[in-house]
């Protein structure tokens, strides 16, 4: 996509290409950014691998962190975790009256964070 469409891929790729994960991608409600976040942290990590059961052991670990972020958070839906629907603009007026970044989304990306980093530490 870069080459495509002529984009520089310096150091600011990583959150441009991230920005539209906010509110359960775009807003939506469905997989929290923090989590989209991390999968995209183990495949940099990790790579794609060249055989079969080095994919599958990546997705072993994608699978790992999921189990641990929900064990956390309790779930990985964006929707879930804030109790809103983002997707209209009574979700978004909520959203900032109940302080929904700071006080779930903040927390989610710190976990996410901690967890896949220590994912990754423990795997090499």
């Amino acid at each position: 996509m870069c080459q495509e469409f002529g984009i520089d891929a310096g150091d600011d790729v990583i959150p441009r290409i991230a920005s539209g994960f906010a509110g359960g991608i775009g807003n939506t409600g469905a997989v929290c950014g923090a989590v989209v976040g991390a999968v995209m942290a183990i495949g940099l990590k990790q790579e794609r691998g060249t055989t079969m059961e080095e994919m599958m052991g990546n997705l072993t670990l994608v699978q790992e962190f999921r189990r641990r972020f929900e064990a956390e958070m309790g779930t990985i839906n964006c929707r879930e975790l804030t109790g809103l629907d983002l997707s209209t603009e009574e979700g978004l007026q909520q959203s900032i009256v109940r302080e929904t970044a700071k006080n779930v989304c903040f927390p989610a990306v710190a976990a996410s964070y901690r967890i896949v980093v220590d994912m990754l530490q423990e795997s090499t």
